[in-house]
């Protein structure tokens, strides 16, 4: 189907949102009148703007407090709309939204509501103009699609259908079945919007809190389905109200947007792209540096042994068990101090997992590379981590590890980590949720629900997009605050199975392990009971505690170097979780480390 995006849903100026719309792909706008108001372009100019774009304009809105008013106040809504027909047939724009009064002056009268409607929908088919008639969820007597649709239906106008918004309806926890009794012909518009289940007024999450289909709580795939199963023939179009996204870089945003509604159509069967490759665990963590030297110690203190160099490139292999780092001193670019830059994940087929994420617009990487690596697919996630697929193990397969010298080493005792538990990644603070949405849609990860941290300078959101078996575990982030590099930090997670002794090993190689407060052991052995001396080896070591109905969870963290630093878990009995009941306390204690306290 048609796509389309209001313009209210991006930022910046008219023709930049045009510009990102028609570059992420979208077939149409709606165009926010607001937007029009503060245009320096002319209506001529505007709609040639977008022709050249090849957009459409497919709907002009909003139309305020139009029915149900006395007669001298319609004849002055008359004349308004009559207006706003003549700019409307200079933009090239054939419908028009009209959203259920709000208006004071509105009375409770279907009858008179129906009357009026059918005389402004006479008026706008003298201009070659429809009307699409909408229930505000807050409207003041017309607040329902099925109430909405029996006003269109009692006017009877060609020129007068309905317009239905997924947010309105399932916001009012409305049931959207009855959607499938409407003509498809007579629905002459269809917005789309997702949200967070919250417990507000419905006007202020309408107007601060709508996001794309998929990154919210509302079944909208659901919804869409009744819509198309009543014969739906338009484009399908996102109104998003949203703070972060009228801040944001509009081009991103209107690719994000575009990623939705493929993701979308999927779930309804509207469209076929290639099929999720869910990786199978994590073959490196890459991390770029000018200097190698303080994340080799780090390295060498946690047990990891260099084991080869690339052929061609300043990049090194440090491994222990499965966990693999490689560290590159390679030109950094922004990155001037040691920075995660790049995850491996294994894929039983690279190939299609990279026809998956570029069906999804995931940007392609280029990569330079001599003429005997391995080819390596690489496409880049919403904060510019690059993801590349790797078929480390798989025999018939070109692996990435072959394009390494292993070098001479002296075996360490190690420390025990066997592989990559998990990575953290600090989105940028406009992008968490359009973060979640990539890595579910394109790397077909589950998202857990996204929890909230205390932070000694704000709040700190986190979400876990995981595999079934948890062989793949991300938890994105964001900071409490978009310039707050102390938030900014990403770190990767070892699993080791005895986490006391990895601790005394790494001590005695020189780690240096981020402070614990004391007053965080008080509050431990509040809350739980430990065998005799445990709770103190925790004590000396740094060492934190969870348990969740699965199991337990101990885990401690190095001290930050660049933007990285590294944590050692012990995972018992099945443990899902990620220890957030301790990461205000870690917060606090890299804060208070970072400024010398």
């Amino acid at each position: 189907m048609r796509t389309s995006i209001a313009t209210v849903s991006l930022s910046g100026p008219l023709t930049e949102k045009l510009t990102a719309a028609a570059r992420a792909g979208f077939d149409g706008v709606e165009i926010f009148e607001n937007d029009l108001l503060a245009s320096p372009l002319t209506p001529e100019e505007i709609r040639a703007r977008t022709a050249d774009l090849g957009l459409t304009i497919d709907l002009y809105q909003p139309m305020r407090d139009i029915e149900a008013v006395p007669e001298d106040e319609f004849a002055r809504n008359l004349r308004r709309a009559e207006h706003k027909f003549r700019l409307m047939r200079r933009l090239g724009a054939d419908t028009v939204l009209v959203c259920s009064s709000v208006s004071p002056l509105a009375v409770d009268d279907d009858a008179l509501a129906a009357a009026q409607l059918r005389r402004l929908a006479e008026l706008a088919e003298e201009y070659g103009i429809r009307v699409a008639y909408e229930a505000l969820a807050w409207g003041r007597h017309v607040n329902t699609y099925d109430h909405a649709w029996r006003i269109v239906e009692a006017a009877d106008h060609p020129a007068l259908g309905t317009c239905l918004d997924s947010f309105h309806i399932l916001a009012r926890g409305s049931d959207p079945k009855g959607i499938e009794e409407i003509p498809g012909e007579k629905i002459f518009f269809l917005q789309l919007a997702d949200a967070p289940l919250m417990a507000m007024d419905v006007l202020q999450w309408s107007r601060h809190y709508r996001c794309f289909p998929g990154q919210g709580g509302f079944d909208v795939a659901g919804f869409l389905g009744h819509v198309v199963r009543a014969g739906y023939q338009g484009p399908l179009s996102l109104e998003v109200f949203n703070d972060v996204f009228r801040q944001a870089d509009a081009r991103p945003t209107a690719v994000d947007a575009q990623r939705s509604l493929i993701v979308l159509q999927e779930a309804t069967g509207l469209v076929a792209p290639p099929d999720p490759v869910v990786p199978t665990g994590v073959a490196f963590a890459e991390l770029v540096t000018p200097d190698a030297e303080p994340a080799s110690a780090l390295l060498g203190a946690l047990g990891f042994a260099r084991t080869a160099r690339h052929r061609s490139k300043p990049v090194e292999l440090w491994q222990q068990g499965d966990a693999r780092v490689l560290l590159n001193t390679g030109p950094v670019g922004s990155r001037d101090v040691l920075s995660l830059a790049a995850i491996g994940l294994e894929s039983p087929d690279p190939a299609a997992a990279a026809r998956r994420a570029e069906a999804l617009l995931a940007p392609v990487l280029p990569r330079r590379r001599a003429p005997e690596d391995a080819p390596l697919d690489a496409v880049a996630a919403p904060d510019g981590t690059q993801l590349f697929f790797c078929a480390t193990d798989q025999p018939e397969l070109p692996s990435w590890t072959g394009d390494f010298t292993p070098v001479e080493y002296a075996p360490a005792p190690g420390t025990g980590i066997r592989r990559i538990d998990h990575l953290a990644l600090t989105q940028p603070w406009h992008q968490f949720d359009e973060a979640a949405l990539f890595h579910r849609s394109v790397l077909g990860l589950q998202a857990q629900e996204s929890v909230d941290v205390a932070d000694p300078y704000g709040l700190l959101r986190s979400r876990a997009v995981t595999t079934p078996d948890g062989g793949v575990r991300i938890a994105l982030g964001v900071g409490p605050a978009p310039t707050d590099e102390g938030g900014r930090a990403q770190h990767i997670a070892f699993a080791v199975d005895d986490l006391v002794t990895a601790v005394r090993r790494v001590r005695e190689a020189g780690g240096r392990l981020l402070p614990v407060p004391v007053n965080y052991y008080d509050d431990l052995a509040a809350r739980y009971e430990f065998a005799p001396g445990e709770l103190e080896t925790y004590r000396e070591l740094g060492i934190l505690y969870d348990r969740d109905e699965h199991g337990e969870f101990r885990h401690c963290y190095t001290e930050t170097v660049g933007r990285v630093f590294f944590e050692l878990v012990q995972r018992d009995g099945g443990y899902r979780g990620y220890g957030a009941q301790n990461a205000p306390v870690r917060l606090a204690a890299q804060h208070a480390l970072r400024l010398g306290r």
